[in-house]
């Protein structure tokens, strides 16, 4: 799996600022619609509730939120670089300013994981993390994430 197959260019966003997680949570659901067509209204109350099992701020930084939706017809991500950091209740309690958001059909499973795991190693290396937080440019931004990681998922 490759991240451009999942991530477009359109989904990609920068934004200097957000008052929380909930707002932050519908800036992913506005840039999915934009990006992809996904309803916001559907895909904010989606990603909201799967919230509500546990936080999906992985640490360093990095939230990975992620839902499954009807009508999506393959996994989907919208990613957004925050320039002022926001609490998100991370496992690290590390505020968050790198959010990328999963969306997947409500029957996929295996591709939903490999799509998962993908951007979750992507993330993890701190030099892709650096050069994200070092280029507030949307093009480059996608660049850097298609460029990082385009091996199998696990």
């Amino acid at each position: 799996m490759e991240m451009s197959k999942i991530l477009a260019p359109q989904a990609v966003k920068v934004v200097a600022s957000t008052s929380s997680k909930k707002r932050l949570l519908h800036d992913l659901s506005d840039l999915a619609f934009v990006a992809y067509g996904l309803p916001a209204a559907e895909t904010v109350e989606a990603l909201m509730e799967r919230e509500t099992l546990g936080p999906t701020g992985v640490g360093n930084g990095v939230a990975l939120p992620h839902a499954r939706l009807p009508g999506v017809e393959s996994v989907v991500g919208a990613f957004i670089l925050l320039e002022k950091p926001i609490d998100f209740n991370s496992i690290d309690r590390q505020p968050v300013d790198l959010a990328f958001a999963l969306f997947a059909p409500e029957d996929a499973g295996v591709e939903h994981l490999k799509a998962l795991a993908l951007v979750s190693r992507t993330l993890r290396d701190a030099s892709v993390c650096a050069k994200l937080r070092a280029n507030p440019d949307a093009a480059t931004i996608y660049a850097i994430l298609t460029e990082a990681q385009s091996v199998q998922a696990a």
